[in-house]
């Protein structure tokens, strides 16, 4: 097989792995700019906010598991193909020295057990670190079941793993995938977390929740993340929604992807790490999924109208972080700004504030953006969700550097 279909196959492959970027789009390029969904490069970001390109294949496309949801499992009828170490390294240097890569995540299906598969990554990341000198970003996916001797000389390589927990429950992963055990995702999870070095896994660890394919509530996905999160200290948790590839009688009967559920379990994570929310502020067992209509943050604000709205002048940082178009670096220059004046409506447009959402919860100088009459919950859901229909759509143009 050329070196060009192997390519072609297992970039394809790859794109279901969501642990590095995000995926579930088939917006494919008619007549416009861009093309988001061709595989093969994906993008990741840097702890400095910096995107990184990265080169997303896999190893091989074969596998001895059968998972109900994987385009690659056994019992699939799809091309296989499988790329040597040294094809690898070849097409990750000739991409890194015509830029369009910075790195390269590389993942596998598991061919004869998970330590042969392990080793094979071992063996092609060992190649380019050592024989072709290349210290660019690598994230390699770590396969559940290999010995911790392996995972051990994996981690000294690579920059990043994830360890995949695919489902969020376990009875959920006994249905679809039996051949998994959660057990040996989580044992990969706190070894990491017990030998993070400099020299060892130094970017962190991340995994990957599909989305969809099981009955869970989103309150169950956020509360197994939290868990993660602080058990683990993991960099992220990646949602992935399911994609309705394959038939089966213990997989749902949809027609897209659920992409508007994976976009407020994101938004629901963010603010688990960034705003100091607590899955309990966000959902409970009486209400275990996120309103599709508006984003989590609002939702909460419109749930808890009692505490609103907050002085901007007077409220604690905690306070204006729960302020929906108050982001962490608005919320840090109204704290900073403050000591100086006396904080205007106007002035919080010019910290980058969302006004437009922001007005309905807030005031300034106890002054309101708005009629007091206005100030319903009602009329403030109904324009937040009219907002959130009229977002543009149109298409624009990169800016030029010679034209005015």
């Amino acid at each position: 097989m050329e070196l060009k279909e192997k390519l072609q196959i297992l970039a394809d492959s790859a794109k279901y792995d969501a642990s590095c970027s995000s995926s579930g789009s088939d917006r494919s390029n008619k007549n416009g700019v861009g093309n988001a969904a061709y595989s093969g490069i994906c993008h990741s970001f840097a702890s400095d906010g910096r995107c990184i390109s990265l080169l997303k294949i896999l190893l091989t496309n074969c596998c001895i598991f059968d998972c109900k949801y994987c385009l690659n499992r056994r019992s699939n009828n799809i091309k296989r193909a499988m790329f040597t170490p040294e094809e690898i390294c070849n097409i990750t240097l000739n991409f890194y020295r015509r830029n369009y890569i910075e790195g390269l995540f590389l993942s596998s299906g598991i061919i004869k057990n998970p330590d042969y598969t392990m080793e094979l990554l071992i063996e092609t990341i060992s190649l380019l670190r050592y024989k072709y000198k290349f210290n660019g970003y690598i994230h390699a996916k770590a396969i559940p079941g290999a010995s911790t001797i392996l995972l051990n000389r994996l981690g000294k390589l690579v920059d990043r793993l994830s360890a995949n927990i695919e489902l969020p429950t376990n009875d959920g992963l006994k249905l679809l995938a039996p051949d998994k055990d959660s057990n040996k995702v989580e044992k990969i999870m706190g070894y990491v977390k017990e030998h993070k070095n400099k020299n060892f896994v130094p970017a962190g660890e991340s995994t990957q929740m599909i989305i969809g394919a099981t009955p869970e509530t989103d309150f169950d996905i956020l509360t197994r993340s939290a868990s993660m999160y602080q058990k683990y200290e993991l960099k992220r948790v990646f949602y992935s929604a399911y994609i309705p590839i394959n038939t089966d009688k213990l997989l749902p009967t949809i027609a897209k992807p659920p992409l508007k559920r994976e976009n407020r379990l994101y938004q629901a994570d963010w603010l688990l790490r960034y705003y100091n929310f607590k899955v309990e502020d966000l959902l409970t067992s009486n209400n275990p999924n996120f309103n599709l209509l508006i984003d989590p943050k609002a939702d909460y604000a419109l749930r808890h109208m009692e505490q609103f709205p907050k002085e901007i002048n007077t409220a604690s940082y905690n306070d204006l972080l729960k302020i929906p178009g108050i982001g962490v670096t608005s919320a840090k220059r109204i704290i900073k700004s403050r000591k100086y004046f006396k904080i205007t409506f106007n002035d919080l447009k010019k910290m980058g504030v969302v006004l437009k959402r922001a007005k309905y919860f807030i005031t300034c100088n106890n002054k309101y953006c708005l009629d007091m009459s206005l100030y319903k919950k009602d009329f403030i859901e109904s324009n937040l969700i009219l907002e959130n229909k009229n977002i543009p759509t149109s298409p624009s143009t990169q800016l030029s550097l010679f034209n005015e």
